[in-house]
């Protein structure tokens, strides 16, 4: 949301270098992908690449921004553990403390564990105090509701998985289960959600959120109906427009975007359609499109990269090489301290792209291939 510069579900192994590096996290990281893989023996695996050894590393020069980002970042929390905008489209603290959160676990950092594990306890607090009995979060903006709920829904079912803990369990469930009862159920927009917590309409931006929380939550051990991810994939294929690989923001209206793109392609990711017949040509659009001044285009690299990342091999060197470049090229330095400035205000951007920086350590779960 920058204007500067977003089947069965399978179980993926991490690649060789994920797990030489000797560390409590990814240890424990391990230990979760390998127990999934019993729980859910029926679930196709994504390991075609599990052998090789990603080349694409975090050299030392960007190291150096993603820690000053989290620098940064740390100095904006909030004393109620919250993060908030800051910039000209409002505060929207709840969805900006899911960014941050994530890019600090992007990064190593968990509530008890990390440089910022205090950070981390408070703002997952935060979110976790916000859950009301019906499962919406309080102080969440109306207007673009399950914008909100999605990403801090994303990041607290990355942190339950990681830390299973008991406390977390039954206010996480019940956002989980908002994200499924609120489903679009019939019509054009059967599969997608939008903006309010109802069904009704549908559109992209909104359904790649709660697809990924859904993912997300699934991973973690919570139940994730295969239909509602059926639906899903059906209403992302069938916001595919025109013949170049691009994908509109709603069935039928619209031209094919970047952002657009990187939100279909992830969404097909994440639910497993890795070998679809969509994703190579959606890959494709988004090298082709790949344009650091378009609208919302931190946004869309939000997605498009750990899209990216899952198709692997060049695809992943190429496009990380990219984003590198023009995240490198544009930072802002204060001190000791990196951001980068955008619409949403510098929180959120600096949240997204250290995340997307941080993708070649392979800490979050979620992105594993």
């Amino acid at each position: 949301m920058d204007g500067t510069s977003c089947v069965p579900l399978p179980i993926c192994p991490e690649r060789a270098n994920f797990l030489a590096v000797s560390s409590p996290l990814r240890l424990r990281l391990a230990t979760l992908l390998a127990c999934l893989a019993l729980l859910f023996p029926g679930l196709p695996l994504r390991g075609a690449n599990a052998g090789e050894a990603d080349e694409v590393v975090v050299d030392p020069p960007t190291e150096a921004v993603i820690n000053g980002a989290l620098r940064y970042l740390a100095a904006q929390q909030q004393a109620n553990g919250s993060w908030s905008a800051q910039g000209r489209r409002g505060d929207h603290p709840i969805a900006i403390t899911g960014y941050a959160l994530l890019a600090f676990m992007a990064a190593g950092n968990l509530p008890e564990e990390g440089d910022y594990a205090r950070q981390v306890n408070a703002g997952m607090q935060y979110l976790l105090d916000s859950i009301q009995m019906d499962g919406t979060y309080r102080d969440a903006s109306a207007g673009q509701y399950m914008y909100n709920h999605g990403i801090a829904t994303i990041a607290l079912s990355e942190l339950y998985g990681q830390t299973r803990s008991p406390a977390m369990r039954p206010k996480l469930e019940r956002a989980v289960k908002l994200i499924i009862s609120t489903q679009t159920d019939n019509g054009e927009n059967k599969g997608g959600w939008r903006y309010r917590p109802a069904p009704g309409d549908a559109d992209i931006s909104v359904t790649v959120m709660q697809v990924v929380a859904l993912r997300a939550a699934k991973n973690a051990g919570f139940d994730v109906p295969q239909q509602t991810i059926a639906d899903a994939i059906d209403y992302v294929r069938r916001c595919k427009a025109g013949d170049e690989g691009g994908f509109s923001y709603q069935v039928g209206r619209g031209e094919a975007g970047f952002t657009r793109t990187a939100a279909a392609l992830y969404s097909l990711q994440v639910c497993g359609m890795y070998d679809d017949p969509l994703v190579q040509p959606a890959s494709n659009y988004l090298f082709a499109n790949n344009h650091a001044r378009s609208v919302w285009w931190t946004y869309g690299c939000n997605y498009a990269t750990p899209a990216q990342y899952m198709i692997g091999g060049d695809t992943w060197k190429r496009w990380y090489g990219q984003v590198k470049d023009i995240l490198l090229g544009s930072v802002r330095r204060d001190g000791d301290q990196c951001y980068w400035e955008g619409d949403i205000g510098p929180v959120y951007c600096t949240a997204a792209h250290a995340t997307i920086l941080a993708t070649p350590w392979h800490y979050l779960p979620l992105y594993q291939r």
